[in-house]
């Protein structure tokens, strides 16, 4: 039984050819489909915003360092701080400057999360912002 085309002459030869008929099909489905949802893609609204002549604003926010021990003695920027509420004062006051500073939380790796955990309260009961976690890199070995 040979398989092929409809020529039925009995040639005995397979049929050679490829048929891409089903090929283009699916290109074309593709295409439509592409060319529909291209413009849904890009979202932006178009707007003649007003122009004004205004100095482009330099002032970067400043960084705060607070350092916790492995004995849950607390430190803003290398100096120590005596309890929470000494902190909350601190944390208070640079939630007013403008602009706020980045709080940096530096924690010994054998701090206890509770101390962490008390310092993230009263960063944010202050109002402060932006809080980040700083650590060293891990050594390959």
């Amino acid at each position: 039984m040979a398989f092929g085309g409809f020529d039925q002459r009995g040639s005995g030869q397979p049929m050679a050819e490829i048929n891409t008929t089903p090929l283009v099909d699916v290109m074309l489905v593709l295409l439509v489909i592409f060319i529909i949802t291209a413009p849904l893609l890009t979202n932006a609204i178009r707007l003649d915003l007003p122009k004004a002549d205004a100095p482009a604003s330099t002032e970067k926010p400043g960084t705060v360092t607070l350092s916790i021990d492995a004995s849950d003695a607390l430190f803003w920027d290398g100096e120590p701080v005596a309890d929470l509420q000494a902190l909350a004062m601190r944390l208070a006051e640079a939630a007013q400057r403008k602009p706020q500073p980045e709080l940096h939380l530096r924690a010994d790796r054998d701090t206890r999360y509770q101390r962490i955990a008390e310092v993230m309260g009263s960063a944010q009961r202050a109002g402060i912002g932006k809080i980040g976690f700083v650590t060293e890199p891990a050594q390959r070995r």
